[in-house]
C-alpha cells in the first residue's frame, strides 16, 4: 500500500508574482528577487494541507495547485 502525498505546483503561465502564497505558506514557498514563488519540493504534511488549500484558493490568479501523488 502506497501512501499518497500532497505537493504544490505552480502554473507559471498564470503566476503574476503577487507573493500571497509565500505569506500563507512560508515553510514551503519563498520568493525570488522578482517576487515569483520558489517551492521547496517537499511533500505537504497532513497538518499543513488545510493552509495549503487556502493558499491555492486565495491566489489572485489561481496559479497555485495542490496535487496528490
Amino acid at each position: 500500500m502506497t501512501q499518497e502525498t500532497t505537493a504544490i505546483d505552480i502554473d507559471w503561465t498564470a503566476c503574476q508574482a503577487h507573493g500571497l502564497c509565500a505569506e500563507l505558506l512560508p515553510e514551503h514557498i519563498a520568493l525570488d528577487e522578482w517576487g515569483y514563488p520558489l517551492v521547496d519540493g517537499t511533500p505537504i504534511p497532513t497538518r499543513t494541507v488545510k493552509r495549503a488549500r487556502r493558499a491555492a484558493a486565495d491566489c489572485p490568479v489561481l496559479a497555485l495547485k495542490l496535487t496528490t501523488r
